[in-house]
């Protein structure tokens, strides 16, 4: 009887003592990244982003590089525009967005990427969840799962993020951000990550990552035969449109819409056919903002940004910063005749 007795107690130290090594807490897991991440040198991730925002999906891919302690590139790749790949990049000089093929580079007085979440840096996500008491936790079979809030300081639409992590590596796997109803706007899934990654010297070097292939056409080969197509934005905030003035140049033309209402604003679109290749960037006023086909420069009052060889101005007194990035992102939407 005795030994009846032992075998169950033995049988119960043995499930108590399993269960106990066996799954992590949420307190062990947040302890587990932060030391991943401050033991890791860099790294090298590969993923794909589809973000949801306006009136279509855009989906494109990241390459991303980090050399510890501030060392970034992140080059995305447009899904439908192999030419416009543009590459954020942070060095000892300073942050700047390149686009290669267009010969176009700005440099930006930024605090990026501290400012704000990004969905597809590591270091960004593992913040985020340091940074809010409240985030949820969960373990599944394969993953830890977090759900927290986001600081998007720009864009108060989106206020939390689900995040998962590898149980065996710690390392991101998938990220969705949501708006105030709870549905994804943005996905990120990582398709490779990579810690056993050394960089050459000039891997980080804006000089370097200007270089093209050789065989994609620049913006300085732009001729008067191209077509100059003017967008209009699809969500205006309640503004009409009230007026649309066009100015020719010797080099090139610009089109003034402008837009009235509760909400007033102006669209400045402007192409120019020849643009000499600047040895130094473009300084930029501004936040880095990804409006999901291109990057652009967020103020106060406005947002700039470039596509396909065209040059926008987005300015307003009255549309918020959430507004003024709805309706850049509208303005890919539609072509006006």
């Amino acid at each position: 009887m005795k030994k009846r007795y032992l075998g169950i107690f033995l049988i119960v130290i043995s499930m108590v003592v399993l269960s106990a090594c066996g799954e992590k807490s949420e307190e062990d897991v947040v302890e587990k990244l932060s030391e991943t991440l401050e033991e890791m040198d860099g790294y090298k991730a590969e993923a794909e982003m589809a973000m949801k925002t306006g009136q279509e999906e855009q989906r494109f891919t990241i390459d991303i590089w980090h050399q510890k302690d501030d060392y970034y590139r992140v080059k995305l790749g447009h899904a439908e525009d192999d030419k416009g790949s543009q590459i954020i990049l942070k060095n000892d000089d300073g942050v700047f967005v390149l686009t290669p093929a267009l010969e176009r580079s700005f440099k930006f007085q930024s605090e990026w990427p501290q400012n704000s979440s990004q969905p597809y840096l590591y270091q960004s996500l593992v913040q985020d969840i340091l940074n809010d008491e409240e985030a949820s936790f969960e373990a599944t079979e394969t993953h830890y799962a977090f759900k927290t809030k986001t600081n998007y300081q720009n864009n108060t639409n989106l206020p939390y993020q689900q995040i998962l992590f590898d149980k065996k590596t710690f390392f991101p796997t998938a990220v969705q951000v949501l708006d105030v109803d709870d549905q994804a706007v943005v996905e990120v899934q990582f398709n490779a990550f990579d810690t056993a990654v050394s960089f050459e010297a000039d891997d980080f070097a804006m000089e370097k990552n200007m270089e093209t292939n050789g065989d994609a056409p620049t913006f300085s080969s732009n001729n008067e035969e191209e077509v100059f197509t003017v967008l209009h934005p699809l969500y205006t905030a309640g503004a009409e449109a009230i007026d649309q003035k066009e100015m020719e140049f010797d080099n090139g033309k610009r089109v003034i819409l402008t837009y009235g209402g509760q909400k007033d604003f102006t669209l400045v679109q402007e192409m120019r056919t020849d643009v000499p290749t600047l040895t130094t960037p473009e300084a930029v006023d501004g936040e880095i903002v990804n409006l999901g086909f291109t990057v652009g420069a967020l103020t106060d009052s406005t947002i700039q940004w470039n596509h396909e060889g065209i040059d926008y101005t987005l300015a307003s007194d009255s549309l918020t910063k959430d507004e003024l990035i709805e309706v850049a992102q509208s303005v890919r939407g539609q072509e006006i005749k």
